[in-house]
């Protein structure tokens, strides 16, 4: 979805998706070693905040100069600092050996964007890191209650696994769960949950 789309979508003082944390994330972020941690399409910030209250150095990349703003405001809200990056995800580059985690939550890409950045995470993750991401799963569109209508950017669970080739798989699902994070994804819903880990 375009920059414009998201910048409409945080304009608003309301977090679009609450403060709180992605339920996935607050469940397995032990499993993610200590150290820098890159969030992708972070949004408003939510899950960049709580792994900094976690203690991890935290790195968050978004295309929305409203998003962002919103992270600053959270985190400076909850008393912990992180470092934002305004860009778009086609135009980022992830710097080899730099992080022990990356966290992917509902960054819904394009098919060839998502399999590059599978493939450059692979090389920016530190031996023994982690990869954590949940995204809506290709049977959201028979749900309606959050993620992109366009079938292209929901991704299989067969796909993940072919693209984190390389990678130790953790948990690796396509499950229905319920879903409350703020105005926009809400009810019951189909996604596809990973933790993967680079081997040692």
């Amino acid at each position: 979805m375009s920059r414009e789309f998201w910048e409409e979508r945080f304009r608003s003082e309301e977090f679009a998706y609450g403060k709180e944390p992605n339920d996935f994330l607050k469940d397995e972020v032990q499993r993610i070693p200590e150290g820098r941690v890159l969030a992708l399409a972070e949004g408003e910030g939510r899950n960049a905040v709580f792994l900094a209250e976690r203690g991890y150095s935290v790195v968050a990349v978004d295309q929305s100069e409203e998003g962002l703003r919103k992270a600053t405001r959270l985190a400076d809200e909850r008393g912990v600092e992180v470092e934002l990056i305004c860009r778009d995800l086609a135009d980022f580059e992830l710097d080899e050996g730099a992080y022990t985690g990356i966290v992917s939550i509902f960054a819904h890409l394009p098919k060839e964007l998502r399999a590059r950045i599978h493939r450059d995470l692979q090389k920016a993750l530190l031996p023994g890191g982690v990869y954590l991401m949940e995204a809506y799963a290709p049977a959201q569109l028979e749900y309606g209650t959050g993620g992109p209508r366009d079938p292209a950017l929901l991704a299989s669970l067969e796909e993940l696994r072919s693209e984190l080739k390389g990678l130790d798989l953790e948990i690796a699902r396509e499950m229905e769960r319920e879903i409350h994070e703020g105005r926009f994804h809400r009810g019951r819903s189909a996604t596809v949950q990973i933790v993967a880990r680079k081997p040692v």
